[in-house]
Formats: structure tokens, C-alpha cells, sequence
């Protein structure tokens, strides 16, 4: 065995941005959404409602939660205290997580919003973040169907929260703005359409765009909670977001995830004088030390096959294997590229 040390500029690092579709199989677009009435009815049912891609209910793509500053859309926990509910507490909870103060708002686009719908990809699903730019959805009001992405593609200065980086959702798709209602994307009085955040998975839909006339923007979404919530269905935030999702014109949910993956790549420079003698047995002599061939001690012939990685308590860090035997002799020099990612 012979070793070498290795020098500073026999070390390269790089980065490279790898992206895949986000739902199950690696696809980029969801077309079936099944929920589960089990999960619905449970006790987690109050807070969130879970998506699968299959009548199966085995592979959760995301899961849809209301929030409201007020608690409005779900039952308080006590009747005798107003304001106290689910929706109120995921409310507070996102407060938390992505503005890191109970006490701010959420500012979509220009305008203060007191709910939104938080549409959470199932932390499975994708690698390190969403891919900006990727996201194309459409969801379906009384009136028309809103088709939304992100506005990244036009944003100069990226914002940022407690949660990483913070992205207008508009109207488009794959990243595309339309302009049909104003130059902006969004609603020309409750603001963007939401929030995408892409560090932790996570798209808030802004409840008041939605529910706006379409000649604003808006689709006319009606659901419990909101504004018009007298003329809103029978039914849960939750359901009446996956019902918009689900019963969409060519139902499209399209997103890709993103991972960064660093290479750590070591070159590894056998010379001519170098690594050209073995202690294998079947090269010298396990008893006396000598060379067993006369022929091989001024012509030896060997074949480099295992790349070993040492700290200098020569420690073995890492092994690489070729990927087939490589001759070498006093006539020939090597370059062995060796790639750890991490």
C-alpha cells in the first residue's frame, strides 16, 4: 500500500441545482385528488384535510388548511369564548412560522389579508424546496376558474421571512404573468392571489382574492369564513378549497421540487515514479519480502484498483472503486477524478 498526501489544489467543490417532479412516481402535474372521509372525520379533521393522488388514500401529496384571524370557518372550542378555534390557532401558528411575530400581518401584494388557505406539500414529496417558476394551479369559483403561478420570474429583490423566501402568487401559469386584469397579476383590490413559499413546501392562497368578482380578478369563490360567508356553501373552508381544486377545468396542479447537491470532486495524480510496486502476494514474497519475478523490478507491472481516502491519523475517511483495472508502470502517469456528493 502507498500513500500520498494531497494538496490544496487537488481539491474542487461544486454546486450543482437538481429538479424532479413533485408528486408521487416524480411527476410534475397532479390530475386525480381523493381525499379520505375517515381522516376528515377524525379528529385532525378540524385543522387540515389531506390529498392523495389515488382513491387508495396511501400517498399524501399535501393537505389544505384554513386560517382566520378572527376563528371564523370552524367551531370554537368553547362557545363561550369567541375568537378560540381551529382556525384561529392556524392562523396564529402561521404567524409564527413564516412572519416569526403574532403580531404582523399578512400583506399579499399591497393589501392586509385576515385569512388565507395554506395548501402544505407533503414533506415526502420533495427534496430541498419548490422549484419557483414551476407552479401552475387552477381553482375554480362560481364564476370562472383562476389559473395561478408565482411571480418570481419578475422579482427583482427577493423578499424573505422567518420561513425562508416569499413569493406573489398571480395570475398565470408556469411562471408566466397574465395581464389581463392589471400589469401586476393580481387583483386589482385584495391584492396577490398568496404567498409561495418555497423553503418549507408550503402555498398560501389569499381567501379575499379568490372570493373577489371576476371583473377584479377574482373567481366569486365562496366558502365559510369569508366575506360573503351568507351566501357561502354548506360546507368546510377546507372542502370548499379542495372542491375548487378537484372540480377545476383540466384540474392542474403542477409543481417541481429543487435540490442543491454539492460535489466535493479530489484528483488524485499518481506519477511516473510513483505507485508502480505492490504488496500483493502474488507480486512479492510474503516471506522474504522479495520481488517474485526478476523482470518486475526494473519493469514492474501493476494495476490500481482502489482509491483509499486518509486523515493525516490515517483513518480511512472513504474508499473509490474504478471502474476497471488501470496499468501502471515507470512509463505512465494517472489522473484519478474522485467525486463525494453531499
Amino acid at each position: 500500500m502507498s500513500f500520498k498526501r494531497l494538496e490544496a489544489d487537488d481539491f474542487v467543490v461544486s454546486t450543482d441545482s437538481i429538479t424532479a417532479g413533485m408528486w408521487v412516481g416524480d411527476i410534475a402535474t397532479l390530475t386525480y385528488f381523493f381525499t379520505s372521509s375517515t381522516q376528515a372525520a377524525g379528529a385532525s379533521g378540524d385543522y387540515y384535510l389531506n390529498v392523495y393522488s389515488s382513491s387508495a388514500a396511501t400517498d399524501i401529496q399535501f393537505a389544505i388548511a384554513y386560517a382566520n384571524a378572527q376563528g371564523s370557518g370552524s367551531l370554537a372550542y368553547n362557545t363561550a369564548v369567541n375568537g378560540y378555534s381551529p382556525t384561529g390557532t392556524i392562523y396564529g401558528q402561521y404567524q409564527n412560522l413564516v412572519l416569526g411575530d403574532e403580531n404582523a400581518a399578512f400583506i399579499f401584494g399591497n393589501i392586509t389579508s385576515s385569512d388565507f388557505f395554506a395548501l402544505s406539500i407533503e414533506r415526502s414529496r420533495f427534496k430541498e424546496a419548490i422549484l419557483p417558476g414551476s407552479l401552475t394551479l387552477k381553482v375554480a369559483g362560481s364564476t370562472r376558474t383562476l389559473t395561478l403561478t408565482d411571480d418570481s420570474a419578475y422579482t427583482t429583490t427577493v423578499m424573505y421571512g422567518e420561513a425562508g423566501r416569499i413569493y406573489n402568487i398571480i395570475s398565470g401559469s408556469a411562471g408566466v404573468r397574465n395581464t389581463s386584469v392589471n400589469s401586476s397579476g393580481w387583483t386589482s383590490a385584495s391584492g396577490s392571489y398568496g404567498w409561495l413559499l418555497p423553503d418549507i413546501g408550503t402555498i398560501l392562497l389569499n381567501g379575499a382574492a379568490l372570493a373577489a368578482p371576476s371583473a377584479s380578478g377574482g373567481a366569486n369563490f365562496l366558502y365559510s369564513g369569508s366575506a360573503s360567508a351568507s351566501a357561502a356553501p354548506n360546507t368546510s373552508p377546507n372542502v370548499a378549497l379542495y372542491l375548487g381544486i378537484s372540480g377545476s377545468s383540466a384540474k392542474t396542479f403542477t409543481l417541481n421540487s429543487q435540490e442543491s447537491v454539492t460535489s466535493d470532486f479530489i484528483f488524485v495524480r499518481p506519477r511516473s515514479s510513483e505507485f508502480n510496486y505492490s504488496e500483493n502476494p502474488s507480486f512479492i514474497s510474503g516471506s522474504t519480502g522479495e520481488v517474485l519475478y526478476s523482470s518486475f523490478i526494473n519493469n514492474p507491472q501493476v494495476y490500481i484498483t482502489t482509491v483509499g481516502l486518509y486523515n493525516d491519523n490515517n483513518e480511512l475517511l472513504a474508499v473509490a472503486k474504478m471502474s476497471r483495472p488501470l496499468l501502471k508502470d515507470f512509463t505512465k502517469e494517472a489522473l484519478i477524478r474522485v467525486k463525494l456528493d453531499f
